[in-house]
C-alpha cells in the first residue's frame, strides 16, 4: 500500500510504504513550527520524496523539521533517522488518528475543550461555514488519495 501526500501547492509530494505511530506533541517548538495549539505527525517508513525535496530548519540538535520553501507548508519531525510528517499532509488524513501525546508544561489549557466549543454560522445569515464557503475556488494543490 502506498500512501501519499504533500504540501499545499505541490511543489512537494512524498509516498510512503507504512504509517507507523501517531502522535499530537504540545511541546512550544511544535506549536511555533505548525503555528499551532499542537504538532499532529504519523511516522512513515519508506518515505521518498516523488517532488520536492522539502526545505529543512534544525530546530534543534536532535530535530529538523521539513517544510515548503514555496507555500510555507510544514511537512516534516525528523530525529534520528525517523520521519515523522503532519497528519494533515497526507492525502488522506483520516489513514492517521492520533493514539498518543506527549504532555509537556506548555500544553494550553483550553486544547482539551474544544469540542466544546458551538459550531459557527453567520451570525447575520444563520449560513453555515460549509454555506458561506462554498463559493470559495481553492488555489491548493488537490490530494491524490
Amino acid at each position: 500500500m502506498s500512501i501519499g501526500g504533500g504540501c499545499q501547492c505541490g511543489q512537494v509530494r512524498f509516498t510512503a510504504e507504512r504509517l507507523g505511530n501517531s502522535s499530537i506533541c504540545h511541546c512550544r517548538m511544535c506549536q511555533k513550527a505548525t503555528g499551532n495549539f499542537f504538532g499532529p505527525y504519523v511516522d512513515l517508513e519508506g518515505v521518498v520524496w516523488t517532488n520536492g525535496p522539502p526545505s529543512y530548519f534544525q530546530s534543534s540538535e536532535h530535530v529538523q523539521r521539513g517544510f515548503c520553501a514555496r507555500c510555507g507548508t510544514p511537512l516534516t519531525f525528523e530525529s534520528k533517522g525517523q520521519v515523522g510528517v503532519m497528519i494533515g499532509a497526507l492525502d488522506d488524513p483520516e489513514l492517521a488518528p492520533p493514539t498518543t501525546q506527549l504532555l509537556f508544561p506548555e500544553k494550553l489549557s483550553y486544547v482539551d475543550h474544544l469540542g466544546d466549543l458551538p459550531v459557527w454560522s453567520n451570525a447575520k445569515t444563520g449560513e453555515s461555514a460549509v454555506e458561506v464557503f462554498a463559493a470559495v475556488v481553492s488555489r491548493q494543490q488537490p490530494d491524490e488519495a
